[in-house]
């Protein structure tokens, strides 16, 4: 990669005005950090190195994408000429910041759980395509599962149990498919405890408990274990959670917790870009 390319030779197209403000300093040299301001977990490394490569700046870093900085941590150093390091600092600190953000949320949660549950993070799906794939990878590099099972499975969300008329009736329209089913619980057409039995006994793999509501959870656990059916299934809870509530989840039956939105609205983890040196 030539560095000292001169700006000027591209057609940029919007025109950039720092290709006249650095006129004359084509072939300088400069140095910059991009440094951590706050402890987090890093994601986004292998993408800000590609893009830094199609700018023209070389960028230096022994650290890796789900690894653990701390504040006032050098990040990457970067080298280049100062039209294309001024345009790095637009480009790269956006690579890092939110997804590093996501990733030490998620780290975080995986944290609060202490081991007691598995910690689920699926509400990446609901993000703009256009960032979907960055925020699973910053979820996945903070720990987290984005799945409740492995695939294949079948995922029986309320809607399904509305269109199709009740947890029964959703069972028995993917039984054909013979694969562990998750299905969501919510008490909309009979009370919960009574989808649960229902679900449990027609070979649901997982039932997520999805109101949120800690009293919902104790009457599935207590009406699956009368039933003796609790060491059949899983028992996963959801249903806007956010991680103050996790330490205290780990008293009552759960096997998993879906965390969701609390991890993928993580604020951003600060960084900064300094030139250092010629």
């Amino acid at each position: 990669m030539n560095l000292c390319a001169p700006a000027t030779s591209v057609n940029w197209w919007p025109p950039d005005i720092r290709q006249r403000i650095f006129d004359g300093h084509q072939c300088r040299l400069v140095r910059a950090h991009i440094t951590a301001e706050k402890a987090g977990v890093l994601s986004g490394i292998k993408r800000a190195a590609e893009v830094a490569a199609n700018t023209r700046v070389s960028f230096d870093s022994s650290l890796a994408d789900g690894q653990e900085v701390a504040a006032g941590q050098v990040v990457a150093t970067l080298t280049g000429t100062p039209f294309y390091i001024v345009r790095a600092e637009d480009l790269l600190l956006g690579e890092l910041s939110k997804t590093s953000g996501i990733a030490t949320q998620a780290r975080q949660a995986l944290e609060g759980a202490n081991g007691h549950f598995i910690v689920v993070c699926g509400a990446f799906k609901k993000m703009p395509h256009a960032i979907k794939d960055q925020i699973r990878q910053a979820v996945a590099h903070g720990g987290l599962r984005m799945r409740m099972a492995p695939h294949p499975f079948v995922y029986v969300d309320k809607n399904y149990v509305r269109i199709l008329g009740g947890v029964a009736k959703a069972m028995q329209a993917v039984a054909p498919l013979e694969r562990p089913v998750v299905i969501q619980l919510r008490g909309e057409l009979e009370p919960i405890a009574q989808e649960a039995i229902t679900a449990a006994r027609m070979g649901a793999a997982t039932l997520m408990v999805d109101t949120g509501e800690l009293d919902d959870l104790e009457a599935v656990s207590t009406a699956l274990r009368g039933e003796g059916l609790r060491e059949k299934v899983k028992l996963a809870f959801a249903g806007n959670l956010s991680l103050e509530d996790l330490p205290g989840l780990s008293g009552h039956d759960v096997d998993a917790v879906d965390i969701g939105y609390s991890v993928v609205d993580a604020p951003c983890l600060p960084m900064r870009f300094d030139v250092i040196e010629d």
